[in-house]
């Protein structure tokens, strides 16, 4: 080979060799690049890494500070915890799910007089056990086995009840325990003796008050037979003195004699009455009455005094409202009597205003609103307040001339609240006062209100009357019956009014009036030969009836006429060519009784009375009532005896219950008067004695018990002894004679003998 193709090859292997060189040298720069990006990047990672570490580490120094500062905080509260239920007096303890003590403080340690065993970790039973063991609780009559498992019991239900436990030192501990969700208990042990000791304290005081509560009870029965019993006899020798031969001095003095009586009566009654709800023994006896009769039968015994008076009683019953209703009339009227009687006794000219309203409901009852309206002397505002008090009297210049004891209306407030009603007042001095109550009472079945439909020819009328009120209810209660009426304040107006227009169907006057009053209105009319109805009211019927112009009217009404007398006498006129008439007192107001009342049993000659210090005659009449009257007193026995002088009846009287006995055995009464205290033998016992002389034979003899007692529960106790009856004394003449009647024989009836 050539030199210059040696050359030429080596040039090329040179240059071949340099090209590989550089090719190596790229791809040493290439990787060398690469080598450094990744170092780059792993340099990052470990800086990111480093940084996560740093904050890791930090985070974990900040988690054990946390941790650090809760646990110091734990054990804060921990010991500020048992600080506290260590400084508590009552035992506190927790126990685990399995009945085992955890913790307790000292004053639950304290209990066991300190048992090294009680600590934690020991058994709830075993702890009952040394309780028992120890003597530390008294079981009472349970045994200490049957305790423990009646503890355990209770223990073992979920709520477990609270129990109290009495300690062998005579402290009583109330123990209390609460389970939580997991089954540990918490369980709290108070000391509650004082509250022992002082509810037993409460006990004796009670049981002292209600033993006092008995003595007053018993010495106010007591005292009201003692007063009652010699005011039966001064009562009633007065009410028998009326009916002799007095001079209007006599008069007076026996008057006043048995006013005053009656007055000692009502105060007695008023303090039995208090007595009986302060001793909370007052009973509601409901039955059917009705509640307008009522407030009539109250309005005719104060009419006399209103009537003394001057002042004028009204009555605006709603014409909507029922009048029967189902309550105790008894203390209903008690109350109306002592709030209507306060109202005229404060009234000193004027009117008192009795208004009832109310609706019924669908359930059968009635909210009835009851309302006393006066034009007295009014009570001050600052005074009101004291009027439904105990022995409060609202006393001033004005009234302190105005007697009584001050418990009428206390005792209202607190009958209407016994029967569920309300009671209000609102006066004004000077203007006079307003009395409200307000009672729910049911219906009897049945009760319905009659339309007041009146006869065509009764569309007019005209009303005369100087009262502005009482002209108010008389229109109402007109234009209810779709009467058209115009009103008048006097006579004379009237009969000027009249003479201009005489187109009138009827004319309600009143009798006492300024100027002309209703009996010359009457006159006046019939001399000008008119012949319009004319009826009069008037609050004294008898002495209107006696004057010669009575002759010109219809009727005479007595004032506050009931709304059914009303109604009754105005259909009666649609009667052709009505004769003139005077009718008789309402209805629904029961006349006063007479001096005597047939008995049933056949007319016979009245035997001469005997000598008050003589016996009535042995040989009894045949036919004639057989009464049997046991009083040992003979005062009373002498005012009994008067007061049935003009009956029909043969009469026997015994001094006590043995001479009661044998007067039944031997007279044989249709009826007896049994008075309940008597010497030897008391009224009871006698009763007792001749029902067992009766349970051999058949027979049964009514028996009346006349007592001085009058008591709750007293009626019931002597019905319940046997009799039949029962009478409170001092005895009245018509409550005499409606016994008489209602149990006496028929004289039908054969008596053996």
């Amino acid at each position: 080979m050539s030199l210059a193709s040696k050359l030429a090859e080596e040039r090329r292997a040179r240059l071949a060799a340099e090209r590989l060189l550089e090719l190596k040298q790229a791809e040493l720069f290439a990787a060398n690049r690469k080598l450094g990006h990744h170092a780059r990047a792993l340099s990052e990672e470990i800086v990111e890494k480093s940084a996560e570490v740093a904050t890791v580490r930090d985070e974990n120094q900040r988690v054990k500070s946390d941790l650090s500062r809760a646990t110091q905080n734990l054990e804060v509260a921990e010991r500020r915890l048992s600080e506290a239920v260590e400084t508590i007096e009552d035992g506190f303890a927790f126990f685990d799910s399995n009945h085992c003590l955890i913790f307790a403080n000292n004053a639950y340690l304290a209990v066991f007089d300190g048992l090294e065993e009680v600590q934690p970790g020991v058994p709830f039973a075993r702890i009952l056990q040394l309780l028992t063991e120890e003597g530390i609780v008294d079981t009472g009559p349970m045994a200490p086995a049957e305790w423990r498992a009646f503890m355990l019991d209770r223990w073992q239900s979920p709520t477990p009840e609270p129990v109290i436990i009495r300690l062998w030192n005579d402290i009583y501990v109330k123990v209390m325990d609460k389970r939580g969700e997991a089954g540990d208990v918490v369980s709290l042990v108070l000391n509650i003796t004082d509250t022992i000791r002082y509810e037993k304290d409460l006990r004796e005081a009670r049981n002292k008050a209600e033993a006092a509560n008995r003595a007053k009870s018993a010495f106010l029965a007591n005292m009201s037979h003692e007063i009652r019993t010699p005011m039966n006899g001064v009562i009633g020798m007065a009410e028998l003195l009326t009916d002799t031969d007095l001079s209007e001095e006599q008069r007076l003095y026996v008057s006043t004699m048995k006013n005053s009586g009656e007055a000692l009566l009502v105060i007695i009654n008023d303090v039995l009455d208090y007595s009986k709800i302060e001793a909370d023994k007052l009973e509601l006896h409901p039955e059917p009455f009705d509640l307008e009769r009522a407030i009539h039968e109250i309005v005719m015994l104060l009419q006399p005094l209103a009537r003394d008076k001057g002042i004028e009683l009204l009555v605006d019953y709603d014409i909507f409202l029922p009048t029967q209703f189902i309550g105790d009339p008894g203390r209903i009227r008690q109350v109306l009597t002592n709030i209507l009687g306060n109202a005229v006794k404060f009234t000193l000219k004027g009117h008192v205003l009795i208004r009832v309203v109310g609706v019924p409901r669908e359930d059968g009852k009635t909210a009835v609103h009851v309302t006393i309206e006066d034009t007295g002397i009014g009570i001050p505002a600052d005074k009101l307040a004291d009027v439904f008090g105990e022995f409060n009297q609202v006393e001033d210049d004005r009234n302190r001339k105005f007697e009584g004891t001050g418990l009428g209306l206390a005792i209202s407030k607190r009958l209407i609240g016994i029967m569920g009603g309300q009671v209000w007042v609102d006066s004004e001095v000077g203007t006079g006062s307003s009395f409200g109550f307000q009672i729910t009472l049911p219906s009897p079945p049945g009760t319905s209100v009659r339309p007041p439909v009146l006869p065509r020819n009764l569309r007019r009328a005209l009303i005369v009357d100087d009262q502005p009120v009482n002209r108010l209810i008389l229109e109402k209660q007109l234009q209810v019956m779709q009467v058209e009426t115009v009103s008048c304040a006097n006579g004379q107006e009237a009969l000027d009014l009249f003479g201009r227009d005489p187109a009138f169907d009827l004319i309600l006057t009143d009798h006492n009036m300024p100027g002309l009053d209703g009996l010359e209105l009457a006159q006046a009319l019939h001399d000008a030969g008119q012949a319009v109805p004319v009826i009069m009211l008037s609050s004294n019927t008898g002495y209107a009836e006696q004057d010669p112009a009575a002759r010109h009217l219809t009727c005479v009404l007595q004032k506050p006429v009931p709304r059914g007398q009303l109604f009754d006498t105005l259909t009666s006129l649609a009667a052709p060519d009505p004769a003139p008439r005077a009718l008789d007192p309402a209805p629904e107001v029961p006349a006063p009784p007479a001096e005597a009342r047939a008995l049933p049993a056949p007319p016979n000659p009245v035997p001469p009375e005997p000598a008050p210090d003589e016996p009535a005659p042995d040989e009894p009449v045949p036919g004639r009532i057989r009464v049997l009257t046991a009083e040992d007193n003979k005062t009373n026995q002498f005012v009994f005896r008067k007061m049935v002088k003009a009956l029909d009846i043969h009469l026997r009287f015994a001094g006590n219950g043995i001479e009661a006995v044998a007067a039944y055995q031997e007279f044989r009464p249709d009826v007896i008067f049994m008075d309940i205290s008597m010497p030897e033998m008391d009224g009871k016992e006698a009763t007792a004695e001749i029902r067992r002389i009766e349970a051999s034979t058949g027979a049964h003899v009514p028996i009346i018990a006349c007592t001085a007692h009058a008591m709750t529960g007293d009626r019931e106790a002597l019905l319940a002894a046997g009799l039949d009856d029962y009478m409170t004394k001092p005895l009245k003449r018509a409550a005499i004679e409606d016994m008489l009647t209602r149990h006496a024989p028929r004289p039908s009836v054969e008596r053996a003998g």
